[in-house]
């Protein structure tokens, strides 16, 4: 028998997620993130820019349309909408684009996993990763605009506490949005019509997360309808962390991180079902 000869096996249960094959392979993750960065960004004029520009613009069309136009207005009367709605931004966009970017993962790297074996997860982990990226970037810019508004005498209260507990926030954002993009990219692979079902579905679902107007504007009788989103109640302590606009309710929270592993769960139960065959529909 050939000692240079490797038998790949499928494994299964949790095992087939191979986390430590993924570690393995962390060059090859490394890479992958890089190139999603790249060919994300190769034929943009602005290049990595864009990733500033884009919160900003939509910052500034949402104070036009919602703020001056609608009047809708931050439960604060004296902190200012743009600064408000991009607060809520921030961590909606590093969700949206987690879920709708890894959910067709699979499918968009189809040529790659049929040539060469490597850990599958590491395909939606990169898109996650670079997403993480383009989130940090953004985060500086936000935190550019707290800083000028405190400075400028805005009743910012910043909550150093909850401050602290934001990469918990973060990871809550990430699983969620790394569970359903799982979910989403494994059947993607045999429905491939999801796909534009979810870019869909990910516009209209931040109408129903307290981005553009806060959670007391709703009527009490419909906040429960809000509140069973559980990026609410992330985005919420998000926002209270920073601005000290948004209301923590640690059992919303619980929930969230609750609905996140469960997320996390079934994505990887499906994760292990459809790898055995996906290489005959990708």
């Amino acid at each position: 028998m050939n000692d240079d000869l490797v038998v790949y096996e499928r494994k299964r249960g949790w095992a087939a997620l191979d986390l430590h094959g993924l570690w393995a392979y962390r060059e090859l993750l490394y890479f992958l993130t890089w190139r999603d960065i790249l060919v994300r960004y190769k034929q943009a004029v602005l290049g990595v820019a864009w990733a500033i520009l884009q919160p900003l613009l939509t910052m500034i069309v949402f104070t036009v349309v919602f703020n001056m136009a609608l009047g809708i207005k931050s439960p604060a009367s004296d902190l200012p909408y743009a600064v408000f709605s991009f607060t809520g931004l921030l961590p909606w966009q590093f969700f949206a684009g987690a879920l709708s970017r890894s959910g067709i993962s699979l499918v968009g790297n189809a040529s790659l996993l049929t040539k060469v074996y490597f850990p599958r997860l590491a395909v939606p982990v990169s898109i996650l990763i670079s997403n993480l990226i383009t989130f940090l970037i953004q985060f500086v810019l936000f935190l550019a605009f707290v800083i000028y508004f405190l400075l400028s005498g805005t009743p910012i209260q910043l909550n150093w506490m909850w401050i602290a507990l934001s990469p918990v926030l973060l990871l809550m954002m990430a699983g969620l949005g790394l569970g359903l993009g799982i979910i989403v990219s494994s059947l993607t692979t045999k429905y491939r019509d999801l796909r534009f079902l979810v870019q869909f579905g990910v516009q209209l679902l931040m109408y129903a997360i307290p981005v553009i107007y806060p959670v007391s504007s709703i009527p009490a009788r419909f906040q429960w309808i809000i509140l069973a989103n559980p990026m609410t109640p992330i985005v919420e302590a998000f926002r209270y962390a920073f601005l000290g606009a948004g209301t923590v309710d640690l059992p919303n929270l619980a929930y969230s991180f609750g609905f996140m592993l469960v997320v996390v769960f079934i994505g990887t139960v499906i994760f292990n079902r459809v790898e055995a065959t996906f290489m005959d529909t990708v």
